[in-house]
């Protein structure tokens, strides 16, 4: 969307502001309309889509933050995917406000640390804002879960997402087996419009 905007021209800029303005969306930002308690997929993005995670070891480093922090805030996990320029996250909570907070505080200590380990100190931004999908249904919700699990081969990182290591992929094929992921992604194979828009 971000990307969209800057190729419009100044009046249809004025346009969408103006209609932001009415629905009472932020005016640059992702609008959150829902905050109440329940089951979201997060999506946050490395400014731009620079692969400032490009590092196995700082995906691993913090796939391990992304999680504890989600522990810190009683969040119920139920998948993940850190690729190098974003991540997903699949999640319940008592509130959205919760996970705002944790991720602001997660996006601004990482942008700091990897802007002094990368020489960029007030040169880069590494974060855009958080987007979040209030899980509907049991349906919806297990399309999120195969969207998040499918993620690095949709995006051409490999082409077996069990190779995937960032991933709660390897927690599901332990707790549950390949023949319920199989049947899980059959009955629940997101369409090749979930994303569109948000993760393109």
């Amino acid at each position: 969307m971000l990307y969209e905007y800057r190729r419009l021209t100044l009046k249809e800029r004025e346009l969408i502001l103006a209609r932001r303005r009415e629905l009472g969306y932020p005016l640059h930002a992702p609008p959150h309309p829902f905050r109440d308690a329940g089951r979201y997929l997060i999506s946050a993005a490395n400014f731009e889509h620079v692969a400032i995670m490009a590092s196995p070891d700082r995906r691993t480093e913090f796939e391990a933050r992304l999680l504890a922090i989600m522990e810190e805030i009683h969040a119920e996990v139920y998948a993940w995917i850190v690729l190098p320029n974003h991540y997903h996250i699949l999640l319940g909570v008592d509130s959205l406000d919760l996970v705002s907070a944790a991720l602001k505080q997660l996006h601004g200590a990482t942008s700091r640390e990897w802007n002094l380990a990368d020489g960029q100190t007030g040169q880069r931004r590494v974060w855009y804002k958080f987007a979040d999908r209030m899980i509907r249904n049991d349906a919806h919700f297990y399309c999120a879960l195969n969207y998040a699990h499918y993620n690095p081969v949709k995006h051409g990182y490999t082409t077996d997402p069990y190779e995937w290591p960032w991933s709660s992929l390897s927690n599901y094929l332990g707790s549950q087996g390949r023949e319920w992921l199989r049947e899980t992604w059959k009955t629940y194979r997101p369409g090749d419009d979930f994303g569109k828009g948000w993760d393109d």
